[in-house]
């Protein structure tokens, strides 16, 4: 049986398609109250992946293999962790300066 290599586009398109399903999901099940932004985000990005294979256009902003750029990617990770109810917001720590012990 000669079986064709997996083709890593189609990978990454199924791979986001079934990212943002699991996070329209998480959030209704738990009952989360998505934001209108962030619904209409889950619907359009999903409508460009199935159309487009991708969710972007500019090559600058993502890996030429990845069906999400690296802020719809970030922004998808916060919706998820919303629905899941964990913290939200990136942890910084403040800035603080050098001693001048010197």
């Amino acid at each position: 049986m000669n079986r064709k290599p997996p083709d890593p586009k189609a990978a990454a398109k199924r791979a986001a398609l079934n990212a943002l399903k699991r996070a329209k999901r998480m959030a209704d099940k738990a009952g989360v109250e998505l934001s209108d932004w962030e619904g209409e985000f889950l619907g359009s990005v999903s409508e460009r992946v199935k159309t487009y294979g991708r969710a972007f256009g500019d090559p600058e902003k993502g890996a030429p293999g990845q069906a999400l750029s690296a802020l719809q990617t970030v922004k998808l990770k916060e919706i998820a962790a919303k629905a899941k109810g964990e913290k939200q917001g990136l942890q910084r720590r403040p800035f603080r300066r050098k001693s001048s012990d010197r």
